[in-house]
């Protein structure tokens, strides 16, 4: 039985190909993989990875009952596979294969699985997009758009609404809160000597007040294809400090033009199917436009989400930076926005504007709330 179970694997590993060297099973087990046709396996499998061979060799008659559609597809390997690997296998569809009808039947991308892939995805191919496609896509955008909201709002709120007051004591008792300072000032008559430890007869908090003096944050993100994950998290994290009463927030992106999305950021999917993915990088000619939203310098974040790979003259990024940075702004440059915050940016240029006075470095979303939290107290 196991060797049939193998032999049924090394089959549907080398595909149709290779029928007349391995056949599958026989007997009790014949064709079978855990009570799924390795026939239907097949089919499923050799639809997609067929296409490195070549076009023609897709469609070669086979014991299937018809020829599978993109649509057809979809709904076999859901049907087939765990959702892991339906996942992997729609991945291969999109990236590796080019099967764009998959973003371009409705039937087809209704069947998708909604997450931060798909999106990416949407978005690169959105252009093909029309009619009843062009809005499912936007409703997937809504979902995920949603869905990471979810996941950031609660930490980028709770760093960015209140700063530790150290002087008020707190009703709230968490161990965030906790002012060990205090608690053991306080607490120092009640030492015992002979077991040598600190009886605590009470336990002090500090408070969390909230700040609304103003700050305004102007988010710059490059949208050149690398930055993909980072124009998806940026154009979140605007949506969501817009609505904090502590900060007036611009959103801009770039590549060699400039477009102020400021008008969109309560709506993330308008935001975020405004985005032109390609093209040149010009961060000089986005500072430039940012430094015409500072009215407060001492009020003021520009948040630059780049690689920092600068198509324009070197010279003249750093110029406008030091600009920046001695009007009495803070510039930061952030080389990665994404919930992985993996750093793949220049990392010559990214030390020259440290030089200057940047705050330069790899923070997932959560992270650049603590930061500008820091900042703002």
């Amino acid at each position: 039985m196991r060797d049939t179970e193998q032999m049924n694997r090394w089959r549907l590993i080398l595909g149709r190909t290779a029928k007349d060297q391995i056949s599958f099973g026989t007997g009790k087990s014949a064709g079978m993989e855990n009570g799924v046709s390795c026939y239907d396996l097949e089919d499923a499998l050799d639809f997609l990875y067929s296409r490195e061979y070549g076009e023609d060799v897709r469609r070669e008659g086979g014991t299937g009952a018809s020829q599978l559609t993109a649509a057809t597809w979809i709904t076999k390997i859901r049907r087939l596979f765990p959702r892991e690997t339906v996942e992997v296998l729609e991945r291969h569809a999109l990236e590796t294969y080019g099967m764009t009808e998959l973003l371009t039947d409705k039937e087809v991308l209704e069947k998708l699985e909604p997450n931060q892939e798909l999106l990416k995805t949407i978005l690169q191919l959105k252009h093909l997009m029309k009619g009843e496609v062009l809005d499912t896509a936007r409703r997937i955008v809504k979902k995920v758009a949603d869905e990471i909201a979810e996941k950031l709002n609660r930490d980028i709120r709770r760093s960015l609404l209140g700063s530790l007051d150290r002087n008020t004591p707190s009703h709230v008792k968490s161990m965030r809160n906790l002012d060990i300072r205090k608690t053991i000032r306080r607490n120092l008559q009640h030492y015992d000597r002979e077991e040598q430890r600190l009886l605590l007869d009470q336990v002090y908090f500090n408070s969390r007040t909230r700040k609304y003096s103003q700050w305004r944050v102007v988010i710059a993100v490059d949208e050149s294809g690398s930055m993909l994950d980072s124009v998806i998290h940026s154009a979140v994290m605007a949506g969501i400090f817009a609505k904090l009463p502590m900060l007036d927030t611009r959103l801009i992106i770039f590549d060699t033009q400039v477009v102020d999305l400021s008008a969109h950021m309560d709506d993330p999917v308008e935001t975020l199917m405004s985005i032109q993915l390609g093209g040149g990088t010009y961060i000089a000619g986005a500072l430039k436009y940012c430094e015409t939203l500072i009215e407060n310098p001492g009020k003021t974040m520009v948040v630059l989400v780049s690689d920092l790979c600068e198509g324009g003259s070197i010279q003249g990024l750093l110029g406008v930076s030091r600009g920046i940075i001695e009007s009495g702004a803070k510039l930061i440059c952030l080389t990665a926005l994404d919930m992985d915050a993996n750093p793949v940016y220049d990392r010559r240029t990214a030390q020259q504007l440290a030089d200057l006075g940047a705050h330069v470095g790899a923070m997932t979303p959560e992270a650049l709330g603590d930061f500008m939290g820091k900042i703002m107290q």
